[in-house]
């Protein structure tokens, strides 16, 4: 709104524009509710907020899926209510407390395929908790009252207030709250329910990096380490200055798993750049590189080699992919992005038996590139495995992506002088229509 049409507004005078909130209200619900919270006392307004969490909680109404994102903004709408009329920061606290303790009234009775529902109480609820949370002065209330609702977690949300802890609770008081859920673990007959508190242990331990008591929680909660839990402790480690116990933890995971490798790789880089030991940053970035070529896993080997090393790099690269004789849409989006477009139209065409034209999302870049880059030959050969895909699994609602690629095919014939060997467009239009023939929808649409 510019400030222009803000005093044009306030020409208008109150009445008026009284009068068309209050239409505005009757028609509809956001409106209305602001309309409420205007011209209502602040205890007023409190005591609505309580009412709609407590409505929440009773609810038994089943929400579907379409229906989802209605809700979350509902939702979204009582935070920001909670947000704008609450200035006590106990207040708010006990009230965004009770906004996820309304998860078995919502997600409990919610088609939440989509996350809508769940993303409100993961960020939305979390951010207004914690900006309420660290103006409160009593810490000792403030503990108890995390510890309360996170006795009961069925919904995996409630454990994010704790997963922000650092940012309003002093690190004496974390410590506190640790000894706590020990003790609760400790007492914890169920595996299920003692996991649970191990995992806000993990947590805290994680924020105030204290990587032996993380370590420690994560070897109760799970005996034998999992290549994730090297990682993770190893992460924590690193976080905490112990670059060393750091690489310990990397080198307990096998060399030959595969798990997690990315993840892995990015933690050896930042381990070894701790331990100033930048052969071995090389080494893991040229694995990296080779692993998944990439602009972006070039950038990062070259940000250790040298901008300087680009072309020799990229040429020394472009040799292997061309000697292997298997195809890599990995490698040929490399060629492209390298521009690399002569070496990329030999690549595809000569591996165009390996084209899979079920995977539409890498194949149809590949081909309009192809395409706008008068390589007629190659985008004419992905465009054929992707009606052939759609063609074999007769699916009548994709029809018109086969007849819009067709049609591309037939655009496509007069710019290849020469097929190379390969099936022309005639030849391929005709088998089409031999084996497909009986697909009236499809070729009433192309022919139309």
């Amino acid at each position: 709104m510019t400030r222009d049409t803000k005093q044009r507004l306030t020409d208008l005078g109150a009445e008026t524009l009284a009068d068309a909130l209050l239409d505005l209200a009757s028609r509809i619900d956001e409106a209305e509710a602001l309309v409420d919270r205007l011209v209502s006392t602040p205890g007023e307004n409190v005591r609505r907020i309580k009412a709609r969490l407590a409505g929440l909680k009773r609810s038994r109404r089943f929400v579907h899926w379409g229906e989802s994102a209605g809700l979350a903004r509902d939702l979204e709408s009582l935070l920001g209510d909670i947000r704008v009329v609450v200035k006590d920061p106990v207040q708010g606290v006990e009230l965004v407390a009770s906004f996820f303790e309304t998860d078995k009234g919502t997600l409990g009775r919610c088609d939440d395929s989509s996350g809508h529902v769940g993303d409100v109480y993961r960020f939305s609820a979390s951010d207004l908790f914690g900006e309420f949370a660290s103006n409160c002065a009593d810490k000792k209330w403030l503990v108890n009252l995390l510890l309360k609702v996170n006795r009961v977690d069925d919904y995996g949300v409630r454990d994010r207030l704790i997963d922000h802890a650092v940012a309003y609770l002093p690190e004496p008081d974390i410590r506190k709250m640790i000894s706590r859920l020990q003790a609760l673990a400790d007492r914890e007959c169920d595996e299920y329910k003692k996991r649970h508190w191990l995992r806000l242990i993990e947590s805290l331990a994680d924020q105030i990096k204290d990587a032996e008591l993380f370590e420690k929680t994560r070897l109760a909660s799970w005996g034998k380490p999992s290549t994730a839990a090297c990682v993770d402790i190893a992460r924590v480690y690193l976080k905490s200055g112990n670059a060393d116990s750091a690489l310990s933890w990397m080198e307990r995971i096998p060399e030959d798993g595969t798990f997690m490798e990315d993840e892995r790789d990015q933690l050896l880089l930042d381990i070894h750049g701790a331990r100033g030991e930048k052969e071995k940053q090389i080494h893991v970035a040229w694995q990296m590189f080779q692993r998944r070529r990439s602009t972006g896993s070039l950038r990062r080997l070259l940000a250790f080699i040298g901008e300087e090393k680009r072309d020799a790099v990229v040429a020394g690269e472009v040799a292997k992919i061309l000697d292997d004789e298997n195809l890599s849409l990995t490698d040929a989006r490399f060629l492209i992005k390298s521009g690399r477009y002569d070496d990329a139209e030999r690549y595809l065409i000569e591996r165009a038996d390996q084209l899979d034209g079920d995977l539409y999302d890498f194949l149809l870049p590949l081909a309009e590139t192809m395409e706008s880059e008068q390589r007629a030959l190659a985008a004419s050969l992905i465009y054929r495995a992707l009606l052939d895909s759609i063609l074999r699994r007769g699916q009548t609602k994709t029809y018109h992506h086969g007849v819009r690629y067709l049609k591309r095919l037939d655009g496509l014939e007069g710019s290849v002088p020469d097929w190379r060997g390969l099936e022309d467009h005639h030849s391929y239009h005709e088998r089409l229509r031999l084996k497909h023939g009986r697909k009236t929808s499809f070729w009433s649409r192309y022919e139309n």
